[in-house]
C-alpha cells in the first residue's frame, strides 16, 4: 500500500496527516511543536503516527510538509550575512528603495526604516551594462569585478551572496557570468541570481526578493536537508516536498536554493486542504478562518480557487513572489488577555503564551489568562483536549481568567465572554480585509472554521460576516496538514513584456507563453512528474498605461489581447470603481504555471443516519451564552451520521478540535463527515 504523509508545524501545535491513497483513509495526530528545533516535532510526530497505524516507513511514498522555517528566520531577524553584486552606480540600491512608508502621515515621524537585508559595505559593484532591450551597452570587466570580489572576502564574512544586475530579465548573460566568477571565489556558500529568483522589471523589487532569498537560504537549506536525512535514517524513500506560499509543491531541492517561495508556506496549507474540503463539499466560494495557538489565518476562495497576490510580506519585509492572498492577525487559542493600567480597557494579544508555557489551562506552567483559558471557563471546551489525551486545568483557568473580572469590576463570566468577543472582533476585521475591502459582499461566501481553535469561533464569525453555511471540516485542527498532502507539484517563472496593447498583437504574446510553458514543464519534467501528467496554466499581468501597479488576470488558452482588456476593465471596476476609457493598456508581465498531477485522494463517505445525534452524545453540559448560563450536549463527532441535526447550543468534540454550535443555530453532517452550521430552520 502506498500512503502520503502531511505535516505541518505550527506556533504550538504540529500537525499530521496520513493518506491511504487507494482508499482514502485518513488517520492523524497533533503532537506538540518543538520552537527550538521545529523538525524534531516533525520526525517524531511522523514515527509516532505510522507506528500507532501500523504503516511501514517504506509504504510511505511522498513526505509533504508545510512549514515556516523561512517566515521565522526572517521575523526574528535570523538570516545570513548577504553579499551583493549590482551593476555599477546602482551600489544604494536597496538603501535608497521605495518613497513608501507605512502607517500615513505620522509614520514619517515614527516608523523606524528597516535596515536592508545586504548591508552597504557588503554591496559591490560590477563594471557593466545591460541596455533595456537586451543589448550589451558596455562589456562585462571580469578583472576588475574579481579585484573587488575578492576585497569582498578578504574584508567581510559574508554566508550568502546575490547578483542583481540592471536589466538582466531583459539579457541575463552578464548576471550569469558574474555569478560564474563568484562561485570560483566563494565556492563555499550559496549564490542567488535575480535572472533565476525574479526575471521581471524594476531593479529594487527584483534585487530585495532575490537578497531576501539569499537571506534565508543557508537556514531553510539546513533544515531541509537535515530533513531529508532524518526521513532516509527512519528507512523510508519518500520523496520530500515542501509547500510553497501559492499553495503548490516544490522538491525538497528547489526549497532550498529558492526558499523565498515558501515564506506563506505555514499558512498556505489551511487554504490549499479548504479549497479540497470545499470542493468536495459542492461549495466554490468559501471564506476561510484558520484559527491556531498563536494567530489567526484568513483567505478568500472564489469559484473553487483561492485568490494570489503578486507580493508577499512578512514583518517588514515585501517581496516580488507568488502567494495566496492571507491575512494574518495576532488572535489565537494562546493570545494573552490584559487591562493597562492606563486605559483600563480589556486587550487581547498579540502576544501569545505559545507551546511553551502556552494557556493556564495546559498546565505547563503558564500563569497569563488566555482565549484557551476563557472558552473553558465558559463551558466551549470540555475537560480535556486530543482524544482524552490533554486534560485540561479548569482551576487554574478559572484563577487566571478572575484576575481580568478584578481589573475590570465585572463578574468571572463577563470577563471570559469579553476577552472572546475582543479576539472574534480582531478576526471580523481580517476577515473584512479579504472580502468586503477587495469589493466581495461576504453573504455571497460560506465560512469555513479549522485549525485547532477556529471550529470554536467559527459559528459566531458566520454570524458577524453573515456567510453562510459555517463549515466544519472532518479532522479540523490537521486541515494545514491535509492541504499539504492533497495538493500537487508547481513550477513557475515569468517574462517582463512591457508594451502597450496597440504596438502588439496576438502572435507576439503566444511566442513568449510558448516558450515560458515549455521552460516550466521541463523544470517539472525535472522533478519526476511526467509530461502527460502536466497541466499549464497562463497568467498576464495588465494595468493602464502610466499606473504604478499592475492587476493579475488569468489568460486561458484560446484567449486573445482583446478578451484580456475586456476582462482587465471589469477587474479594475470592480476592484476601484472607475475605468481609464482613453487610456492605452499595457501587457507588463507574462507568467507560466505548471501543476503536476493532483493527488488520487478522495473524500470518505460516512454512513447515513436517521438525523437523530442521539448516538453520538456523550452527556448534558452547561455553558454560558447570550448572558446566561444555558443547557447543552456534548457529542462525540466519530458517532455522528449523515444527516444527523445538531441544535444549539451544543459542544462537538474530536481529536483535534472542539466545535461550538450557538443558540438558535443548528449543525447537520452532510455525506462527507462535514458539519454545516446554519441559523435555526434554514438549509445548509
Amino acid at each position: 500500500m502506498a500512503y502520503r504523509l502531511g505535516v505541518d508545524v505550527g506556533g504550538t501545535f504540529t500537525d499530521l496527516l496520513l493518506i491511504d491513497e487507494t482508499s482514502g483513509h485518513t488517520h492523524r495526530d497533533k503532537v506538540p511543536s518543538t520552537p527550538d528545533d521545529p523538525g524534531r516535532a516533525v520526525i517524531d510526530g511522523a514515527r509516532g503516527l505510522c507506528e500507532r497505524e501500523g504503516v511501514s516507513p517504506g509504504d510511505l511514498s511522498l513526505f509533504l510538509h508545510g512549514t515556516t522555517v523561512a517566515t521565522n528566520a526572517v521575523l526574528e531577524k535570523k538570516i545570513a550575512r548577504v553579499g551583493l553584486v549590482v551593476t555599477e552606480g546602482y551600489r544604494h540600491i536597496l538603501q535608497i528603495a521605495r518613497s513608501l512608508v507605512p502607517g500615513g502621515l505620522a509614520a514619517w515621524i515614527v516608523w523606524p526604516k528597516p535596515e536592508p537585508m545586504a548591508p552597504l559595505e557588503c554591496t559591490i559593484e560590477a563594471p557593466e551594462r545591460m541596455g533595456a532591450k537586451g543589448d550589451t551597452v558596455r562589456d562585462l570587466d571580469e578583472a576588475t569585478l574579481r579585484q573587488r570580489l575578492e576585497k569582498l572576502k578578504a574584508t567581510e564574512e559574508i554566508e550568502a551572496l546575490t547578483v542583481c544586475l540592471i536589466n538582466s530579465y531583459a539579457n541575463g548573460a552578464h548576471e550569469r557570468r558574474v555569478g560564474e566568477i563568484c562561485a570560483e571565489i566563494f565556492p563555499d556558500i550559496p549564490i542567488s541570481l535575480s535572472v533565476d529568483i525574479l526575471p521581471e522589471m524594476q531593479e529594487y523589487e527584483r534585487a530585495l526578493t532575490t537578497v531576501a532569498n539569499s537571506g534565508v537560504r543557508p537556514t531553510v537549506a539546513r533544515y531541509v536537508n537535515n530533513l531529508n536525512t532524518q526521513i532516509q535514517e527512519w528507512g523510508s524513500s519518500a520523496k520530500l516536498n515542501l509547500l510553497r506560499s501559492d499553495g503548490g509543491l516544490m522538491s525538497a531541492e528547489k526549497s532550498a536554493a529558492a526558499p523565498v517561495n515558501l515564506l506563506m508556506s505555514g499558512p498556505a496549507g489551511g487554504v490549499a486542504g479548504a479549497e479540497w474540503i470545499a470542493s468536495n463539499a459542492g461549495v466554490e466560494n468559501v471564506l476561510t478562518l484558520d484559527m491556531g495557538g498563536t494567530s489567526t489565518d484568513v483567505a478568500l476562495i472564489e469559484k473553487g480557487s483561492a485568490r494570489l497576490q503578486r507580493e508577499t510580506s512578512v514583518g517588514d519585509l515585501n517581496v516580488r513572489a507568488s502567494s495566496i492572498d492571507v491575512k494574518t492577525v495576532g488572535a489565537g487559542g494562546g493570545s494573552i488577555a490584559f487591562v493597562p493600567e492606563l486605559t483600563k480597557a480589556l486587550r487581547v494579544g498579540p502576544e501569545s503564551a505559545g507551546a511553551v508555557p502556552g494557556p493556564v489551562a495546559y498546565g505547563k506552567g503558564g500563569e497569563l489568562p488566555t482565549v484557551t483559558d476563557a472558552n473553558v471557563v465558559l463551558g466551549y471546551l470540555p475537560e480535556a483536549l486530543l482524544g482524552g489525551s490533554f486534560n485540561l486545568d479548569r482551576e487554574g483557568a478559572t484563577k487566571a481568567v478572575q484576575t481580568i473580572a478584578d481589573a475590570l469590576g465585572v463578574t468571572l463570566m463577563e470577563a471570559a465572554a469579553g476577552i472572546i468577543d475582543i479576539v472574534n472582533e480582531n478576526m471580523f476585521g481580517a476577515l473584512r480585509l479579504v472580502s468586503v475591502q477587495q469589493g466581495y459582499d461576504p453573504r455571497d461566501f460560506a465560512l469555513m472554521g479549522f485549525g485547532g481553535a477556529g471550529p470554536l469561533h467559527a459559528n459566531a464569525m458566520g454570524k458577524l460576516m453573515n456567510s453562510w453555511p459555517v463549515i466544519i471540516p472532518p479532522s479540523p485542527g490537521v486541515l494545514c496538514a491535509y492541504g499539504d498532502a492533497t495538493t500537487r507539484q508547481r513550477v513557475e517563472t515569468q517574462r517582463s513584456f512591457n508594451t502597450l496593447v496597440p504596438d502588439t498583437d496576438d502572435a507576439a504574446v503566444q511566442a513568449v507563453i510558448d516558450e515560458i510553458t515549455a521552460q516550466v514543464r521541463n523544470e517539472l519534467a525535472e522533478e519526476g512528474v511526467d509530461p502527460a501528467d502536466q497541466t499549464s496554466q497562463i497568467e498576464v499581468d495588465i494595468r493602464y498605461s502610466g499606473q504604478a501597479f499592475e492587476v493579475p488576470l488569468p489568460f486561458p488558452p484560446g484567449s486573445t489581447i482583446a478578451d484580456l482588456v475586456e476582462r482587465f476593465d471589469a477587474e479594475h471596476k470592480r476592484l476601484f470603481t472607475f475605468n481609464l476609457p482613453d487610456t492605452a493598456h499595457e501587457i507588463v508581465n507574462i507568467r507560466a504555471v505548471a501543476l503536476g498531477k493532483p493527488a488520487n485522494v478522495s473524500a470518505e463517505t460516512i454512513p447515513e443516519g436517521n438525523g437523530d445525534p442521539s448516538a453520538a452524545k456523550l452527556r448534558d453540559h452547561q455553558l454560558y451564552m447570550d448572558g446566561e448560563m444555558r443547557d447543552a450536549v456534548i457529542y462525540d463527532r466519530a458517532r455522528l451520521r449523515a444527516g444527523d441535526i445538531i441544535p444549539g447550543p451544543a459542544i462537538v468534540t474530536e481529536m483535534d478540535s472542539t466545535t461550538l454550535v450557538h443558540l438558535g443555530c443548528q449543525a447537520r453532517v452532510d455525506a462527507k463527515g462535514n458539519l454545516l452550521i446554519t441559523l435555526e430552520g434554514e438549509a445548509a
